[in-house]
This record gives C-alpha cells, sequence and structure tokens, in this order.
C-alpha cells in the first residue's frame, strides 16, 4: 500500500468532488436518458428482458464501446504503464497485443451463444440446462470469483490514483466510488450501462488524446519522440533494464515482459471467458453482428493500453530523474510502481495540477464504466442463476427488477468491503492482477467447451475447474518457496510464482476436461438450449423502424423469414470470426514482436518515431470506431426523438 504523503499535488476537496461531484452527475445524467428511453422507445425499464439483456437489440456499434469500456479496467491504464516502466517498449506492446486476441477471440463464443443458447440471460443457465444443478453451482463459485476479483482490482487501483495525488482518505475512497455507479444501474440497467460506457469512452480518447500530443509535441519536459528517444537512453545508462538486451528500454528483446505477456494470457482467458460482462453484451447484441462488434471491440481496445502506456509509461522512464517527478530525488519504491502509480507521477510532471486532474479524471471514467459491467453481470447473475432458479422458479416480473435492483446494490457494497481487506492486507493492484488467473483459469475451458463442444461431460467440465484450481495453487506456492525460500506476499508476487501458477490451471484445466470427456464423450444436443426461456420467443427478432403498421401476417412473415435466413449468417460470422481472431493472433503475438526479440533489436530513432506515429494512428482509429460508430448507427433514432419531443412540446403550446 503507497503512502500518498510524498506525492498529493492536489487538495483533499479534488479527490471528493471528482469521486462524488462527476459521480452523481452521471448518475443523474443516465437517470434522465432512461426515462426517455422509458417515454419514447418501446423498451422499458421496467421490463426484465430490457433491464437485463437490452432487448437483445444493441447495434454493433455500440456494442463495440461497450467491450471497449468494459475491457479497459484501471488495471489497463495503470498496468500497462506499470510494464512499460519495468520492461521498457516491450511491455505495452505485449500488453495490448496479448488481450486485444483474448477480446476477439470471445467474438467466436459470442457467436456459438448466439447459436446454442439465444435466449439465455447469463452462460450459467447453459451450464444449469446441459448439466444439472451441482455443476451448476460449481461454476457460480468460479463466475463470482471473477467478479470479485474483478471488481477488487477496479477499486483498488482508482483508490490508490486518487488517494496518492489528492491525499483522500483511501477507504472513503473505496466506498464512494461504486456509490454513483449503483445509482445509474439500478434506474436504467444494461441499456443505461452502454450509454455510459460510451460517454466513458468519448471522455477516455479525448483525455488520451491530450497526454499524446502533450508529451509528444509541445510538453517542455520533452515535447517530441526525438527527445523522448533521447531521455530514454540516458535512463537506459542510468538504471538499465535486467532481462533486456542491453539493459535498453527500447527493444522487444525483453525477458521478463515476455513472461509477463505469457501470465496476462492465462489471466486474461480468465477475466474474459468468466466474466459475465462479456457475455451480457453478446447477449444484448443482435444475433448476426455480435461478431462484427467484438472484432470491432477488440481491435479499438487495442489502442488503449498501448497509446496510454507507451505515452505515460515511457515518460515516467525518462522523467524519472527530473525534479518535477512527484518523487523526486529518489525513484519510485517498489509499493509504488505494483499500485499502478507509474502514470499518475508522470502526468503530475508533465502538467502538474492539471495533468493530475486529467488522470485522475480518465481513471474514474474507466473505473465506474467497468464496474457498472460488473454490477449488471453480477446482478443477472444472482437474479437468474439464483433466485429464480434456486429460490423463486415462478417469480413475476416486477420480482425479478426487484431483486436485480436489490442485488445491484449488495454487490455494490460488497466489491468495496472486499477492496478495502485487499488493501488492509497490504494487497495492490498488481498483486490481485498477476494472480488472478491462477485463482480461475482452471475454469476457462470447461465454460467454453460447454457452449461450443457438444464431446464434453458433466465430470469433465468439473474436473477441469476444481483439477485447474488446485493445480494452480499448488504451482504457485511451491515455485515461491523453492525460488524465494518463503511464501509472503511479495514473494508470491512475483513473475516466476505466478507464471507457473497460471500455467498450470489454465493448462490443466484444459487437460482434465478433454481426458475425462473423451472416456465416455458426450453427444449433446443443441436444441436442449436452444429451447431455454421460450416465453421471450415474441420479443426475440427486433422491429424495424417501420414495423409499427405491420399486420399480424406481415410480422409472421417477416419473422419466419429472419429465422431462415440467421443460421446462414451466424455460420458466415463463426467462419469470419474463426479466420480474424487467427490473423491478429498470428500479427500481434508472433509476426510482429517475436522477430524482434529473436534478433535483440534495439530500436532506432527512426523507427521509435515511426512507432509512435503508429500509436497515434491506431488511437483516432479506435475513436472512430468507438465514439463516432455508435451515433452514425442512432441517427435514424434521435430524428424520430427529436421528432416526438417536438410533438410533445407542440401539444403543450397549445
Amino acid at each position: 500500500m503507497a503512502s500518498s504523503n510524498a506525492s498529493a499535488i492536489l487538495p483533499v476537496g479534488v479527490g471528493y468532488g471528482v469521486v462524488c461531484g462527476i459521480g452523481f452527475f452521471f448518475a443523474i445524467l443516465m437517470c434522465g436518458i432512461s426515462r426517455l428511453q422509458n417515454r419514447y422507445t418501446k423498451f422499458s425499464t421496467n421490463a426484465s428482458e430490457e433491464f437485463n439483456t437490452a432487448s437483445r437489440s444493441v447495434k454493433p456499434g455500440l456494442v463495440a464501446s461497450g467491450v471497449v469500456s468494459a475491457a479497459t479496467w484501471a488495471a489497463t491504464l495503470l498496468q500497462s504503464s506499470t510494464v512499460a516502466y519495468e520492461y521498457g517498449i516491450a511491455g505495452p506492446f505485449w500488453y495490448a497485443a496479448v488481450a486485444t486476441v483474448q477480446i476477439t477471440a470471445f467474438a467466436v463464443l459470442a457467436c456459438k451463444v448466439k447459436q446454442n443458447a439465444p435466449r439465455c440471460h447469463t452462460y450459467l443457465e447453459v451450464i444449469y440446462t446441459r448439466y444439472g444443478g451441482a455443476t451448476h453451482c460449481v461454476f457460480i463459485f468460479f463466475a463470482l470469483l471473477t467478479n470479485i476479483l474483478v471488481a477488487s482490482q477496479l477499486l483498488l487501483g482508482g483508490s490508490a490514483v486518487v488517494t496518492s495525488l489528492t491525499g483522500m482518505n483511501v477507504y472513503a475512497a473505496i466506498f464512494l466510488i461504486p456509490l454513483g455507479v449503483c445509482v445509474y444501474v439500478v434506474w436504467g440497467g444494461l441499456r443505461a450501462t452502454f450509454l455510459c460506457d460510451y460517454s466513458h469512452t468519448m471522455i477516455l480518447m479525448i483525455v488520451m488524446l491530450y497526454f499524446m500530443f502533450s508529451v509528444y509535441t509541445t510538453n517542455p519536459l520533452i515535447g517530441s519522440p526525438a527527445a523522448m528517444y533521447r531521455l530514454l537512453q540516458e535512463a537506459t545508462l542510468k538504471r538499465p533494464v535486467v532481462g533486456n538486451i542491453d539493459g535498453s528500454y527500447m527493444t522487444m528483446k525483453s525477458n521478463f515482459a515476455l513472461l509477463y505477456a505469457i501470465i496476462q494470457f492465462c489471466t486474461g482467458c480468465g477475466s474474459v471467458v468468466l466474466d459475465q460482462a462479456y457475455w451480457q453484451r453478446a447477449i444484448a447484441s443482435r444475433p448476426t453482428t455480435a461478431v462484427r462488434a467484438y472484432l470491432l471491440g477488440g481491435i479499438a481496445w487495442f489502442a488503449i493500453p498501448f497509446g496510454f502506456s507507451t505515452t505515460l509509461g515511457m515518460a515516467a522512464v525518462a522523467l524519472a530523474d527530473h525534479p518535477k517527478f512527484l518523487t523526486y530525488p529518489n525513484t519510485m519504491s517498489p509499493s509504488q510502481i505494483t499500485a499502478g502509480l507509474a502514470a499518475p507521477f508522470a502526468a503530475a510532471a508533465l502538467l502538474g495540477k492539471d495533468g493530475a486532474i486529467a488522470l485522475l479524471i480518465v481513471l474514474f471514467m474507466a473505473v465506474t464504466s467497468c464496474a457498472s459491467a460488473e454490477l449488471i453481470a453480477v446482478s443477472s447473475i444472482l437474479t437468474f442463476d439464483v433466485y429464480r432458479t434456486y429460490i423463486c422458479p415462478a417469480a413475476t416480473e416486477k420480482q425479478l427488477i426487484f431483486v436485480s435492483h436489490a442485488m445491484i446494490c449488495a454487490f455494490g457494497f460488497t466489491m468495496a468491503l472486499v477492496a478495502s481487506l485487499w488493501n488492509a492486507l497490504g494487497i495492490d493492484l498488481g498483486w490481485l492482477f498477476l494472480v488472478m488467473g491462477l485463482l480461475i483459469g482452471g475454469a476457462v475451458f470447461p465454460v467454453a467447451f460447454t457452449i461450443s463442444w457438444r464431446g464434453q461431460t458433466r465430470a469433465g467440465a468439473v474436473s477441469g475447474a476444481i483439477g485447474g484450481l488446485g493445480a494452480g495453487l499448488v504451482a504457485w506456492l511451491v515455485t515461491a518457496r523453492q525460488c524465494y525460500g518463503e511464501i509472503t506476499v511479495a514473494t508470491t508476487g512475483r513473475e516466476y510464482p505466478t507464471l507457473a501458477g497460471n500455467l498450470a490451471a489454465l493448462v490443466t484445466g484444459l487437460v482434465l476436461s478433454v481426458a475425462v470427456s473423451l472416456f465416455k464423450v458426450d453427444d449433446f444436443d443443441w436444441q436442449v438450449t436452444r429451447a431455454m426461456n421460450p416465453s421471450q420467443s415474441a420479443n426475440e427478432i427486433p422491429r424495424p423502424p417501420d414495423a409499427a403498421s405491420e399486420s399480424d401476417d406481415q410480422k409472421r412473415t417477416r419473422n419466419e423469414k429472419i429465422a431462415l435466413e440467421e443460421p446462414a449468417k451466424l455460420k458466415a460470422a463463426l467462419r469470419l470470426a474463426w479466420i480474424s481472431v487467427a490473423l491478429l493472433a498470428f500479427i500481434l503475438d508472433f509476426l510482429i514482436p517475436i522477430p524482434m526479440f529473436l534478433s535483440h533489436y534495439i530500436f532506432s530513432e527512426r523507427f521509435f518515431i515511426a512507432w509512435v506515429v503508429l500509436s497515434f494512428v491506431w488511437v483516432f482509429f479506435s475513436a472512430a470506431i468507438s465514439t463516432v460508430l455508435p451515433v452514425a448507427e442512432a441517427l435514424v433514432f434521435f430524428k424520430r426523438l427529436a421528432s416526438d419531443l417536438g410533438g410533445d412540446f407542440s401539444d403543450r403550446d397549445d
């Protein structure tokens, strides 16, 4: 737990102003939008389907924006900058490349869930329908563990930055951050979460470009890619990087960055496949556009850790010995590094209070946006997989909405309580991020196979999940003891123990699931899961704008036509997903980094300038996908809304 005394650059009131003021501003804004939605659209937040699945009608641009937002944790901004500070230019690239492939790979599962369980609310409903109650309970444990770990990281990272920059009490920050989020999620449900995602992503893009243009064009401390390159060369001479060729910050030949990439791959597999928030977006999307949404979202997301940490993470290295750096004349302590404070310290050194406030706002946007996704995800699990499945199978619409609201509030308090516990134990963002994969990795392939492989058996799924957890824990603790002689928070958070634990969990889960299933391969009939929740079928297919005047015969004809077309479109979308993921994985995880790693290439000044230009191009492309495309898709709706509002005002004047 990093001390804030030496680094508080802003008054405490700014911390409370950002956390409470901005938080409740967005709460009020989203509540207003939800009221407009209920009055002027056919979607009502008082309906359980709309509240938990956004009526399965969200267009790909808004889903892509939601994917970008849901994947932009506090760790995305803070941990990516930490690995840039520790490993050099290789850190941001590996962080972005590995996670991007995982996000885009989810497009395959998004397509599969539309094919094999088109009316589910959660992926756990599919597990219950296929394997029964006991297996269902096992995976509820892993699902909720994933959400708790993700939410804890959000609050740990966000509160550490708020406390470090403003001196605000860390526990006050932990409990106040989710408060405003709970308000607007309770009021507006999943669709409000998507709209909040969009607004937060737009602010994130603006602030990120603000930092990038300052660092690489105008700031007197750096001001150009060439100046950054020279400062990084000087930093290499003073503080060479262990494991990098010639100790350089400007090389992809970084042994520890590669180890980190493997750890992140394992952790990221769990945080994507087991997090209901990702499934929620697939469920909410239109059937034939889910793949496009996840592919666009993954490609757009790459720009955030790549551009942000190539800017602020590398700036922290370049300015570590400058008098304006908050730890001067000392370098950052290990606790400050693992708490993710490289980016905040760099922002404050570059732009003073303005930089600190900008960083505080963008981090708050990332934390609250992702927190809203976690709240609605856990609410759906507790409502449909616990309450409706085991407590009240005949629950009414009103009861489901009430329970959804209650569970949002309950989890908001729980995530703050757990984050406070981690903080009190001295466990920070970096430790939790590295350890998460070994706790949940065993369940990754059993869950993925549940929706995609008819041959997996109940025994294969359970043995893979539980066996992976056991293998991960054993490998983690044994490696820590053998490598460092003791088992402590410090030693268990090092690279080799977490690498061993993450790999053991993921691989054991895969091997056990397949091996046990192959003893007596199942031949599951997907029609069973396709028939789930049949009462919703009338609302399943979204209507076109002019559908209000359709006759019953015309509606039946349209629905029958769409029902015949969708399987073929889904098959084509699945092919697109597999081809796209394979190409992205090959390019990002092999073609670009591995030749530079094996050749021990150290960036020249011209190559580094080109690298920075690439980061700018990718950020602008990302901004177009996540902020411009959703607006373009909604133009028809905005025109209709303006017409309806005009009609209301005209009626009042009359």
